[in-house]
């Protein structure tokens, strides 16, 4: 198979030792940018990929994809409603629980927390905590244990929440609810000790340093609910698809319940995620395009420099189209190799990344500890595409300007 021969003198221009040094400079200049510019781009999307992933999966480690409330408060019957969201078609498990306010005491500190009461035997069914436990058991809620003479309740708290307080497991923490008790000399907050039976780390600061866990009969007990609940956890098979069922099930349920789902409780973060992403695509193709543009001037010199075989190859029949071909074959083959090198080198980059977590994150500024990578073939191939055609577009007026030669001007001075 022959090589068309628009092809062949494109690649005998690039490999053929030119009078003018400074064109090839700048021609390995342009392949450079082009591969600093791609590999830039697979690196920051696929890190901004990853900590978007990273942070959904934290948040649904803790969180169910869809609370279903009512607006008359706290649920009294959640074992019949429990019943009707179970008939639902793609839903996984539900489970109860009970949502407060509280703050947490220990001989060194005092913080505020978020108490959730859950039921031992389903909350697996609608979260990762079980899994997430860095010491204890989650079936340690449903036990009391013998602590300076007396039963003590056990709570799972967040790792964060503990260091703070300065207490691990087997130590006793007091719980103070704020919706306290009535007495003669007014209304004074509720307080109960549990013993700290196990301690999770999602990995995720907003939740480590204010999340406690009870068994749902002492969350009862403790804020005076009775038999009721703040409402029911709902995980389904389809995660990007809660908005539209939590809508459906609303409907069905009717007045007085209301249903939230994971996607708009935490609408901002992501939209500013997905704002930033955007952003940084647009800012760092502009390296693409510096080194565009260095592909444009570089083949507008060598138009300069061959001016006397563009005439030759036109007096020997090649049509302006065939000149064009020539020098926007070139312009390719410089942002083809360009987008090769920087795809190879931006792959690699992430691919150790990933492997070795050489860059660890602040917590409480950055959610995560450690840079997360998500290598995504639609954003590989998007960089890819877009990086050959700025190089195609780079070679138009160059290619232009050649083609409209005219070989008797050209030849006239030689």
């Amino acid at each position: 198979m022959t090589l068309p021969y628009e092809l062949f003198v494109s690649l005998k221009y690039l490999r053929s030792k030119r009078k003018q040094r400074f064109i090839s400079v700048i021609t390995l200049l342009s392949i450079i940018g082009v591969m600093v510019g791609v590999m830039t781009l697979i690196i920051v999307l696929s890190v901004m990929s990853g900590f978007e992933k990273e942070v959904r999966t934290r948040i649904l480690d803790i969180n169910a994809h869809i609370f279903v409330l009512s607006l008359k408060g706290p649920i009294s019957e959640y074992q019949k409603l429990m019943n009707r969201v179970k008939q639902e078609p793609g839903i996984i498990g539900v489970a109860p629980f009970i949502y407060s306010q509280v703050m947490v005491k220990s001989d060194q500190n005092v913080s505020g927390a978020v108490l959730r009461g859950v039921e031992v035997e389903s909350i697996s069914k609608v979260s990762n905590l079980p899994k997430i436990l860095k010491a204890g058991k989650i079936e340690s809620l449903n036990t009391s244990e013998l602590k300076h003479g007396q039963m003590l309740p056990c709570l799972i708290m967040g790792q964060e929440l503990a260091k703070n307080l300065g207490v691990w497991v087997g130590d006793v923490v007091s719980v103070i609810s704020p919706f306290g008790v009535i007495t003669p000399l007014g209304q004074i907050p509720k307080v109960k000790q549990f013993l700290v039976s196990g301690i999770f780390a999602s990995d995720m600061y907003e939740y480590d340093s204010s999340l406690i866990y009870i068994s749902l009969p002492q969350a009862q007990q403790f804020l005076d609910l009775k038999e009721a609940v703040t409402g029911l956890e709902v995980k389904i098979d389809e995660i990007f698809k809660a908005r539209e069922f939590a809508r459906t099930l609303q409907n069905k349920l009717g007045f007085p319940f209301w249903t939230r789902n994971w996607i708009d409780m935490n609408k901002s973060l992501f939209s500013a995620l997905k704002l930033e992403k955007t952003t940084m695509f647009l800012i760092l193709i502009l390296i693409i395009v510096v080194a565009a543009l260095n592909i444009g001037s570089s083949l507008i010199m060598m138009v300069m420099e061959k001016v006397r075989d563009i005439a030759i190859l036109k007096t020997m029949g090649s049509t302006d189209k065939d000149i064009m071909k020539i020098f926007i074959y070139q312009g390719l083959i410089i942002g083809f190799l360009g987008t090769v090198l920087g795809v190879i080198g931006g792959i690699s980059i992430c691919l150790l990344l990933k492997e070795y977590h050489f860059i660890q994150l602040p917590q409480d500024v950055y959610y995560i500890s450690t840079l997360p990578v998500e290598l995504r073939w639609g954003d590989i191939i998007a960089i890819t595409i877009g990086a050959i055609t700025l190089s195609f577009l780079a070679t138009i007026h160059p290619a232009r300007q050649a083609a409209r030669l005219d070989p008797v001007e050209a030849l006239r001075y030689e």
